[in-house]
């Protein structure tokens, strides 16, 4: 699947892989498996894209997944650079990716081959941002997106389909932790998380925490 700093990926009903890369001038990649449920062989590809905050895109192989002595996010010209690439989450056509450098959520749509900005906390006044630290991201089949901060305000914050960004939910009394791993039950009736270093400020101190609904539907 490529030798790099992968951070979260996202496998579709399409028989692929998404990846998010972890560095500053990290790439979005897709791993195309020779067979689907084996992951040992397949072809690498990279996203190419401008420089802009939205745009259409297309895919080129990466040469060497191996990354070395080239690591793969500098092997093709015009692969798109992400700022800390985080979670990574696919649902109904969409993939959406998270950027904890810049606190951004992008938006990939597949079938149009297109990519836009659906978050960038710089696009509110500082003094009502409602979501800083962008990490982890899933999202719940009405369609909403779920978002843990690392850093910020140490919040789950939602994201809906009209764009109305809430606070859902904010854990209390934990210093030195971040939110990460938020992921629904296969019903959707259960949002769970962790908090990675929990009361201790350890990483062995780590609580898995449940939330019951009902979500929205």
């Amino acid at each position: 699947m490529g030798r790099f700093t992968h951070e979260a990926a996202a496998d579709p009903d399409r028989g692929v892989v998404y990846l998010t890369e972890d560095e500053t001038d990290g790439r979005f990649y897709r791993f195309v498996p020779s067979a689907w449920g084996d992951l040992s062989a397949g072809t690498l590809q990279v996203l190419i894209a401008g420089s802009a905050a939205s745009g259409s895109f297309s895919r080129q192989n990466v040469p060497d997944p191996d990354g070395s002595p080239t690591a793969t996010r500098y092997q093709v010209s015009g692969a798109k650079s992400f700022n800390g690439g985080e979670g990574c989450h696919y649902a109904a056509g969409t993939v959406w990716l998270t950027t904890k450098g810049d606190n951004r959520v992008w938006q990939v749509n597949l079938a149009a081959g297109t990519y836009e900005l659906a978050y960038d906390d710089n696009l509110v006044s500082p003094a009502s941002a409602p979501l800083t630290g962008v990490d982890n991201v899933t999202g719940a089949p009405s369609g909403d997106l779920f978002v843990a901060e690392d850093g910020g305000t140490m919040e789950i914050c939602l994201i809906t389909p009209d764009d109305t960004i809430s606070v859902f939910l904010r854990v209390t009394g934990q210093g030195s932790f971040e939110l990460t791993g938020p992921a629904f039950t296969p019903a959707g009736d259960r949002l769970c998380f962790s908090s990675q270093r929990g009361t201790s400020g350890s990483s062995s101190g780590g609580i898995t925490y449940c939330v019951t609904g009902p979500f929205r539907s």
